[in-house]
Parts: C-alpha cells; structure tokens; sequence
C-alpha cells in the first residue's frame, strides 16, 4: 500500500526575510504541493499495483517483489550526495528546478521500464517457482531498475525539499510543510481512484495479456500527467521567491540550512542517534514503530486479491481509503488529540490502534467481504495518522536548538532505511506463512494474517516497552550534550 513519511525542516526562531524578495503566498504553496501531489500518484503505481500485480497475478514470492521494490528506499542515503549537488551545482541556471524536472523525468521512465522488466520476470517464472539463470537475470534486472528509480526520485525530492526550505520564511515554514504533506496524501487518493477507474476495463478479465496492456497504458498515461504537475508546481517559483542566494552569502546562527536532513550521512546518523542513553531508545522505538507500520505496505493489495477475490481496481482503490483516513486524522490529531492527551500518549494511542487494526485485518479475512475491509483500510488509515503526528511532535521534542537540524535529519533517514527493511520484512514473512501453512486460496488467510500478527505486536512493543521508557526532560538535560560531544568531535 502506497504511503510516505515526511519530516518537517528545523524552524529557526529569528527571520531571515530579504526585502527584496516577496513572500509565498497562499496559493503558491498550493501549487507547489502539486508535485507531492505528483509523487503521491506514482507511489500508488509503484508500490500499490506493481506488488499486487507481482505476488498475485504472477506468483512472484513476495521476498523477492517486495525486495525488489524496496530497492528504491534502500538507495536513500544518496540524496547527501543529491542534496549537496543542488546546494553548489547549478542546472540551466537554477540549483533546484532542474534538478526536479531532470530527476522526475528520469523516475518516470524507471517505472515503465518497471512494468516491461516485472513482464519479462513473469514470463521466466515456472509455477511452482524455480530459480534459472533467466529468473535471475530479470530478478536482478527488476531490482536494479528500482534503484535506478530511487535514485531518480532523490534527485527530484531532495531538491524540492531543500526549494521549500529556500523560498518561506522561518514563519511560514510550518503552513508550507503541512499543505505539502496534505497534497501528498490527496495524490495518494487520487491516484488510487484514478488507476481503478482505468483499470475497470479488465476487472474479471483471465486473459493476462489483456492485464498487461491495459497497465502498460496506465503507465504511460500516469507519468504524463506527473510531468505536467511537476512543471506546473515549480515553473518559475526559484527565481522569484528562492532566498537560497541571499541565504549563501549569510552565514546561519542557528545552523538549520547547513543541518539539512539530506546532508546528514548515515554514518553520522548513527552516531548521533547513538549518542546517549535516550537517543538509542528513541532511535529503537523509531524502527520498530516504522518497520510495524509499514510492514504490510508489500502486502496489502494481494490480501485484498487472494482473501477477498477483489480485481486489481478494487485492490488499487484501497489506497484511497488509507490516504483519506490518513488525511483526516493528520489534521485531527494535531488539534483535537495531541492537546488533550499529550504527546506520548497520542503516539501510545496511535501505536495500540494500528495494531487492533491489523488483527481487524485477521478478522475480516473470515467473513470475505471487501465493503468491510476496505472500512478497516480507513481506520487503519486513521490510526497511522494519529501515529504519525503523535510521533512527530514527539520527535520535536526530542531535540535540542543547536542541533535541531542534524537530529531531525537522522531522524528522517533513518525512518527511510526502517521502512525498506519494513517492506523486505513483510514479504518474507509473507513466505514464510506460506511455506507453514501451504499455498492456495484456503491457507491464504493464515499466511496474511501472519504478517498482520507480527505488525501488531511490533506496533504493541514499540508502545508499551519502548516508548515508556522514553524520557524527554532526560533526553533535552542530557542527550543535547551528547550529541553535541558527537558533533563536536566530527569537527575535530
């Protein structure tokens, strides 16, 4: 199931506007979230139909789809390296716009190329599946092509990441995060309306041949308009409202434009969420709440396939009902849960709902009806996001002024690296169940509902032994100091 995670940029407390330069208005914020917009339309490709289409239509193991597919998050370190280019290697005279055109150019193209390499990989596959030097070779092809497309796509959202960065001030930094973050989330549900309603065509259809066209149409029709947002979203916003320039010749007193996350490396990630007591057991609390989150991404769809006889437009409209429930828990739980109860509290909350969701998952499965799994995908998509803003204003408070950006910015790819595990994880547990408990339609249930059972309690533990333990007025007394010693010693 498609969905993404963002992390907000540090927000200095002092103003760094230039008078000559206007500020971004109301619906210039809008329009740069068309290209989140974008990406969330292409995530509901990548990772909500290819899966499906892969471990359900093609009988496909799940390690490997899944495997393969996460080969895009796993290539995440590499927007340092993207990162770093745009701060000091302008393209066609801007140092972000070209990069997002030239990467969401390239990342489109890697996702067709996708679909051509999951056909080859399908054709090569014998029933039951046997590796062959032919099986490896598109094995190996079909990975690759999605690290190709991982590294398109940091190249395209590093930039745009660091572009909002350039162009708000300090205050209007959290508005332009939060409608980014919304847009990506309606992309998502737009994106997944949109592909059942192309795909209808071939609901109930056995004739494989006449699947594959029919994707191999979507894809190209899809990144059209991907193109075309991602045009429309930043066509002229660098020259006129980017502060990048003013901002390079200043030196930043608070350090958060020289913190960014996409120049923290995972090495000096590890080391600074390592750092101290408290930093180890939120950085622990950080994975097993990730992977526990997204460990049914992989999986998902084909359960909706294999358990539920949904077509594939059935399954693909799953990912509008988690992006909807999503989007209004999103605003929800920041202005109605987290001041009443807290922020520990609203993660705990978060953290224990997805996983009675998950065993929904589980109980659903014996009744056989899709109207009801799909409302289980909604509250599902309501508890991720009380999880998420729960653990973000969380996160806010566990850092520390000075070294605001770097911590944020381990934070973040480091949920990056926990995600791809999340996704390799869920399909070989997937696998798993079924070499427990056989193949076929009647032991499909136990095989799902064995990924759905380890999700819950990954999603138990990380609230009720991990989080506990998490201490902020220990964590902002001591751990600031700790890192800081890290940092400080990296200098030297």
């Amino acid at each position: 199931m498609a969905a993404h995670s963002i992390s907000p940029p540090p927000e200095p407390q002092t103003s760094d506007r230039s008078p000559l330069i206007p500020p971004v208005k109301l619906p210039i914020m809008f329009r740069l979230g068309l290209f989140q917009m974008a990406l969330g339309m292409m995530s509901v490709l990548t990772l909500g139909l290819l899966n499906r289409v892969a471990i359900d239509e093609l009988g496909i193991p799940a390690t490997i789809a899944a495997g393969a597919i996460a080969m895009h998050q796993f290539v995440a370190p590499a927007r340092v390296w993207f990162g770093q280019l745009s701060d000091s290697k302008p393209i066609f005279g801007t140092y972000r716009t070209g990069y997002i055109w030239g990467g969401a150019a390239v990342f489109v193209a890697m996702a067709f190329v996708a679909v051509q390499v999951l056909w080859g990989l399908g054709n090569a596959v014998d029933s039951p599946w046997q590796w062959n030097g032919e099986v490896i070779a598109w094995t190996g092809l079909f990975g690759l092509v999605f690290a190709v497309y991982g590294l398109a796509l940091s190249s395209s959202s590093t930039p745009f990441a660091a572009l909002l960065v350039d162009v708000s001030d300090n205050d209007q930094r959290s508005r332009l995060v939060g409608i980014v973050w919304s847009m990506l989330m309606v992309g998502i549900v737009i994106g997944a309306i949109a592909t059942s309603i192309l795909l209808r065509q071939v609901e109930g259809a056995s004739d494989i041949s006449l699947v594959q066209s029919s994707i191999t149409q979507l894809f190209l029709l899809v990144p059209v308009v991907i193109l075309v947002l991602t045009a429309i979203a930043t066509w002229g916003v660098e020259k006129k409202y980017s502060r990048f320039y003013h901002r390079a010749t200043q030196p930043s007193d608070d350090g958060s434009d020289d913190e960014r996350e996409d120049k923290i490396t995972l090495g000096r990630a590890l080391r600074i969420l390592t750092a101290s007591r408290q930093t180890i057991l939120f950085f622990s609390f950080l994975i097993v709440m990730t992977m526990g989150l997204f460990l049914q991404e992989a999986v998902l769809e084909p359960y909706g396939g294999e358990v539920f006889g949904m077509t594939i437009g059935e399954s693909t409209q799953l990912n509008a009902f988690f992006g909807m429930g999503t989007l209004i828990s999103l605003g929800g739980a920041g202005f109605l849960i987290v001041p009443r109860l807290g922020k520990k509290a609203t993660v705990r909350l978060g953290c224990l709902l997805v996983a009675a969701c998950c065993l929904t998952f589980i109980a659903v499965g014996f009744t056989g009806d899709a109207r009801i799994f799909k409302g289980s995908v909604f509250l599902f998509g309501l508890a991720a996001g009380i999880t998420t803003t729960g653990a973000i204003s969380l996160m806010l408070d566990l850092t520390v002024a000075e070294t605001a950006g770097t911590f944020i910015g381990a934070w973040g790819l480091a949920q990056a690296m926990s995600r791809a595990l999340a996704t390799v994880f869920g399909g070989a547990v997937l696998d798993i169940g079924r070499a427990l408990f056989g193949q076929g339609e009647a032991n499909g249930l136990a095989s799902y509902g064995l990924v759905f059972t380890v999700q819950a309690m990954a999603m138990v533990v990380a609230a009720l032994v991990l989080l506990r333990r998490v201490n902020v007025q220990e964590f902002q007394t001591k751990a600031g100091t700790a890192v800081s010693t890290v940092l400080a010693t990296e200098v030297d």
